[in-house]
């Protein structure tokens, strides 16, 4: 079989700089296959189940959600990683762990959280807070706290996405500033990249937000898939049709993005290389122009919706309001959560509290709270 041709910059997991906290080998399973197991048992991942992708819930119970668009991203990743001959174990712990740390009501509860913390001189990141469930909340070992992922995971959680140098993160020195990690992780960004914005399309599209028309005057590509789609399956039914053309969207963003890959990881030769070369994970031209149409479409027919507004605002607005009455009355969290967290301050204490919410467990503490 042929081994890939990135092969060569396979992160080799006996390489890997080990655990927090050292423990023994597993008779079967690798290191990084443990890790997509702990991931995969962890509280936090199944609580992505209910929280928003974009749609909330109760508009419909077949639109994504986070838990479902995770293994979206983890299927186009473990594919990119296989055709590519790198570590399939490590690139799908990293996808399923990519939106742990999401908060409730998608990226608008993010921004509101932020919002919260930039009062008190600190911010909300989704990917810091991935880190701190995985280092800290998860409480399953009785020999160590978190999940003592190892360190490549640990890294790829907060670097999938973006690069970062010394000192400007300084809780995060640890996890080689300055340095690209391997391309297992960064695989993840343009994987998840693919995931929503042909996902969002077929949702938005069952939503009634975006028609056939809209996508064929914005996204080029979508209209030579959908006039081949049309020309094969002239007697399907149109929301067939746009399945068949999502499919085609899907191979051809993947494609470009394997393509682009191998060809900007020509020059290099080993992994400590990668590391310190420019992010090697990239669309092709071409791909990245479709990708750039369809963001735009999205966001003008989706994101931007008028229809989707009252929700989102209000959802918001239940957040801020729930952030300020923990505030005033710290009483109100578990008192488990309370001791366990003694240590930092109460706004910290409040914000990480209610990221770990779903949807409708704000909802729910919303209405014992009598707020809103």
């Amino acid at each position: 079989m042929n081994p890939g041709p990135l092969a060569h910059l396979r992160f080799p997991v006996e390489c890997g700089r080990g655990r927090r906290y050292p423990e023994a080998p597993h008779p079967y399973r690798n290191d990084f296959q443990r890790d997509r197991d702990r991931v995969v048992h962890a509280r936090a991942f199944r609580r992505l189940e209910n929280k928003t992708q974009v749609f909330t819930s109760g508009i419909s119970d077949h639109f994504r959600n986070r838990l479902t668009h995770t293994i979206e991203v983890s299927q186009i990743a473990r594919t990119a990683a296989r055709v590519l001959g790198l570590d399939e174990d490590l690139t799908e712990a990293l996808a399923l762990a990519h939106d742990l740390g999401h908060p409730p009501f998608g990226h608008a509860g993010e921004d509101e959280l932020d919002r919260r913390m930039r009062k008190f001189g600190e911010r909300f990141d989704h990917n810091l807070h991935a880190l701190r469930i995985v280092e800290q909340f998860e409480t399953r070992y009785a020999r160590f706290p978190g999940l003592n992922l190892t360190f490549e995971v640990r890294e790829g959680i907060v670097k999938h996405s973006r690069d970062f140098e010394p000192g400007e993160f300084p809780e995060l020195d640890e996890y080689l500033p300055g340095l690209r990690p391997p391309v297992e992780a960064q695989l993840i960004d343009l994987c998840d990249e693919i995931a929503y914005n042909v996902a969002d399309l077929d949702d938005g599209y069952a939503a009634g937000l975006v028609s056939v028309e809209d996508a064929r005057r914005g996204v080029a590509k979508f209209r030579e898939l959908d006039d081949i789609a049309a020309m094969q399956f002239p007697g399907a039914p149109e929301r067939v049709r746009m399945h068949e053309v999502g499919r085609g969207l899907m191979d051809w963003l993947i494609s470009g993005l394997l393509e682009a890959t191998v060809k900007a990881a020509r020059a290099l030769s080993s992994v400590d290389e990668v590391r310190r070369a420019a992010r090697l994970v990239r669309f092709s031209e071409d791909t990245a122009a479709g990708t750039a149409e369809l963001k735009k479409l999205l966001r003008e027919t989706v994101y931007e919706s008028p229809s989707l507004m009252p929700a989102r605002q209000r959802s918001v607005e239940l957040l801020g309001e729930l952030f300020d009455t923990l505030m005033a009355r710290p009483e109100a969290m578990p008192l488990d959560y309370r001791e366990d967290s003694a240590h930092e301050p109460l706004h910290r204490q409040v914000c990480d509290y209610v990221a770990g919410m779903t949807d409708r467990f704000v909802l729910k503490t919303c209405e014992q709270l009598r707020i809103g």
